[in-house]
């Protein structure tokens, strides 16, 4: 018996020091081929970052457009850049520039291709669940943290409180435990919002906490990651869908919000 198997190639575009992005994007994509037939394969292209402060994130910006050409060789089928800080250090709006700049890049190479970013993930995802109040958690340090909930703000989206870890390591970032958000978003000032953000940085870990933190708030939760994984299948033209992923990867699952007492 022979069969053929229709995998949907994914571009990622790396900041060298990320090893999280690699794995709670493709473990939700790996939950959802529980239930639903698409196939997914990944495809990985590195920028040079190791410590998360504004010189090495401008310097890994400009090395995205090499990356998106290299994937484009491959014939991925979309891209998505993961790196928050990166596309809103800079400068505000400039997940909309970076896409449509790495998009001609594929185009140029003779694949266009559809180029997303965490960061416009982050903000789609919120403004798709409806948010506009929201408290986040960070990994980074208070400035940048600070340029980050500039960021979301200039998008509509009021930040009522934020966490900052202020850890400038990448490596670091990614050694955090990833069921601490699911206790650290009890620091946070809840008044009036509309959703938690575990984790405002693909390279935090966030993943096994992100139906915890729903089931305890009652909240809807996100990720950046979550997030991304949001905006690869709609730019794939498929089901957001994908179990473990919380209220904006549910589409029909069974909720995981209910408030425990």
């Amino acid at each position: 018996m022979s069969f053929t198997t229709n995998y949907r190639r994914v571009g990622l575009i790396v900041p060298s020091s990320n090893v999280t992005m690699e794995t709670e994007i493709p473990a939700l994509l790996k939950a959802r081929e529980t239930i639903l037939p698409e196939r997914f394969t990944f495809h990985s292209s590195r920028m040079r970052m190791k410590c998360v402060v504004k010189e090495e994130l401008e310097a890994m910006d400009t090395d995205s457009v090499r990356c998106a050409t290299e994937l484009s060789d491959a014939a991925v089928e979309v891209q998505a850049y993961a790196c928050i800080v990166a596309i809103m250090s800079m400068g505000l709006g400039y997940h909309r520039a970076s896409s449509l700049k790495l998009h001609k890049a594929t185009a140029d190479n003779g694949c266009p291709t559809p180029v997303l970013n965490s960061a416009g993930a982050l903000i789609d995802g919120l403004k798709g669940l409806g948010v506009k109040k929201v408290s986040i958690i960070c990994p980074y340090m208070r400035p940048l943290t600070q340029m980050v909930v500039d960021y979301i703000e200039n998008e509509g989206i009021e930040v009522q409180d934020f966490l900052a870890l202020e850890i400038s390591d990448n490596l670091e970032v990614a050694s955090q435990d990833p069921t601490a958000p699911a206790e650290l978003w009890r620091k946070l000032d809840l008044r009036g919002v509309d959703a938690i953000v575990a984790s405002a940085c693909v390279q935090m870990p966030s993943l096994p906490s992100i139906e915890m933190i729903e089931r305890a708030s009652g909240l809807p939760t996100l990720s950046a990651a979550v997030a991304t994984t949001h905006q690869i299948l709609r730019n794939l033209d498929l089901t957001a869908i994908a179990p473990g992923g919380g209220a904006l990867l549910a589409n029909g699952l069974p909720a995981s919000l209910p408030k425990v007492a």
